[in-house]
């Protein structure tokens, strides 16, 4: 009977057990680090501030051209930001900065962009009397959506966690401002012009508390 009660008890693995808790932990690490990735890139970006200047660059053209115009626009920043990624690394070896001076410069200049959004209200200037085909690519693709503040957050990030989910993350980021910005009509029309301005305020805040830790963190590893 002891036999019998032995050999019917299911058998453990060790080995199954132990893959699954490092696939576990694994799988945690990725969600982890998308947030931690995800996070500062939707920041950067503000895609919500964005929406005013686009709705404006944008109000007197047709439901065709501005499809196109943000269609452009989306193709300007994903190709800019994921060049700059290729080759961000490349450009620190040629001139020998290290990764602690790049976070004291990047943090500086998202420090006064941000500053500069909170007084001013904008990031960046433009001329308002460009061309209808030149709105795509600039001020729009960049500076607006992929400028300084994105460029600067990509090259950290990719120093800091895996090359392929700051990349995910940062698709992601730019899917998510070409959803907003087809439907830009819709949107401001809901939050009105109080609430976008009041959302781009938060975001510039949140941008400034960005800079500063990475200001502190540069000079933590200078000096380290």
């Amino acid at each position: 009977m002891v036999a019998l009660r032995h050999c019917g008890e299911p058998s453990r693995n060790p080995e199954r057990s132990e893959g699954s808790g490092k696939s576990e932990r694994t799988l945690v690490n990725i969600f982890r680090e998308l947030g931690l990735t995800f996070v500062p890139l939707f920041v950067a970006m503000d895609s919500v501030g964005v929406l005013p200047i686009l709705f404006s660059l944008t109000r007197e053209m047709k439901t065709r051209e501005r499809s196109r115009t943000v269609r452009l626009a989306m193709l300007t920043a994903l190709g800019l930001g994921l060049g700059f990624s290729a080759i961000g690394k490349a450009i620190f070896l040629f001139l020998g900065i290290e990764v602690a001076d790049f976070l004291v410069a990047g943090g500086l200049i998202l420090l006064v962009l941000s500053v500069k959004d909170l007084a001013t209200g904008k990031m960046v200037e433009f001329q308002a009397s460009l061309m209808i085909e030149t709105i795509g690519v600039v001020p729009l693709g960049t500076p607006l959506v992929v400028g300084p503040a994105v460029l600067t957050t990509l090259l950290i990030l990719i120093d800091q966690y895996s090359i392929f989910i700051v990349l995910f993350s940062f698709v992601l980021n730019m899917a998510i401002a070409w959803i907003l910005f087809r439907q830009v009509d819709r949107v401001i029309k809901f939050l009105g012009n109080s609430g976008t301005v009041a959302i781009s305020k938060v975001v510039s805040l949140l941008l400034a508390a960005i800079a500063i830790k990475m200001i502190r963190q540069g000079i933590l590893e200078i000096l380290a």
